[in-house]
């Protein structure tokens, strides 16, 4: 009876098996690697032939053309108004976004929810309405422009236009970093510091700080990319006056338009070695960040 009942149940496993419901997260292996083989070729479609393109154009006609293009006086005066854009701005920033993620991490307060909206603002108005809406404020029609006019203060087709920009465009960037891991951290560790007697400035630097350090460090160097390739805003801003109020990208842009192809590729192939480094960064930095979550989920746990 036994020996009977063997080849039966033997033949019955297959069809349950068949029968069992493949799980929701796999796949057969053939669209596995259709999805990473479309994606891959978008990459280097889009992003690897592209940027190899502009290295191979930078440095096709030698590397004497190459450094001409970079040491020339006008490269030199958009080089250093993009870092010394970068370096106003993103201090600000971080000043801003340390202090919106405290106090929509750990307080309630009426207009919460707006604050967090405004926030966002720059994520969806065009850079181009940003830089119309100071011409609009501080330009010689503008709002502030008569008085600007009579103490001789000049903010439009200026420097300080160009950092006000480059500050609305990328004031997102540390907020939107602190603000989720702030409130998953909770407020335990900054009670316990007030209970033992530590001050408001104590609390920050010795527990709070140091808890938020990498998602701080990811969210500037997410700003400091925006704002050294911010174009748009600064566009409408600054006037394009050669060796004056031109950053790296309209360089670029005033540079191809004159058909001088070698010194575009040149300068764009500099920002484009900045962003890579930037890349970098943001790669190691987002690994800490994705390590310092997890650590707070299983002590949250």
């Amino acid at each position: 009876m036994n020996t009977l009942a063997l080849p039966t149940e033997a033949a019955a496993a297959p069809a349950r098996a068949a029968a069992t419901p493949r799980p929701a997260t796999s796949e057969a292996p053939w669209v596995r690697r259709l999805l990473i083989g479309v994606a891959l070729a978008f990459l280097t479609l889009f992003l690897f032939v592209p940027l190899v393109a502009v290295f191979f154009e930078a440095s096709k006609k030698g590397w004497d053309v190459y450094l001409a293009a970079i040491v020339e006086p006008d490269a030199r005066s958009a080089i250093l108004l993009t870092l010394t854009a970068a370096a106003i701005s993103v201090p600000m920033n971080l000043v801003f976004g340390i202090s919106a993620a405290w106090a929509i991490a750990k307080f309630d307060f009426r207009g919460k929810n707006l604050l967090l909206t405004l926030i966002d603002l720059p994520f969806s108005v065009s850079p181009v309405i940003a830089g119309l809406i100071y011409v609009l404020v501080f330009g010689l029609q503008g709002w502030f422009g008569g008085w600007l006019q009579e103490h001789d203060l000049k903010v439009i087709f200026a420097v300080p236009g160009i950092v006000l920009a480059t500050v609305f465009v990328t004031f997102p960037f540390v907020a939107r970093e602190l603000i989720p891991l702030m409130q998953a951290q909770g407020q335990e560790q900054e009670e316990a510091a007030r209970v033992l007697g530590a001050s408001g400035w104590q609390m920050f630097w010795r527990v709070t700080l140091p808890n938020v350090k990498w998602a701080l460090l990811y969210g500037v160097i997410l700003c400091n990319a925006r704002a050294m390739g911010e174009f748009g805003a600064v566009s409408v801003v600054s006037g394009h006056i050669r060796g004056q109020t031109n950053t790296m990208p309209l360089h670029i842009e005033i540079l191809y338009n004159e058909y001088q192809f070698a010194a575009a590729f040149a300068v764009a192939s500099l920002l484009a070695l900045l962003a890579l480094v930037t890349l970098g960064l943001k790669y190691i930095v987002e690994q800490r960040v994705k390590d310092q979550k997890r650590a707070v989920g299983d002590r949250s746990e």
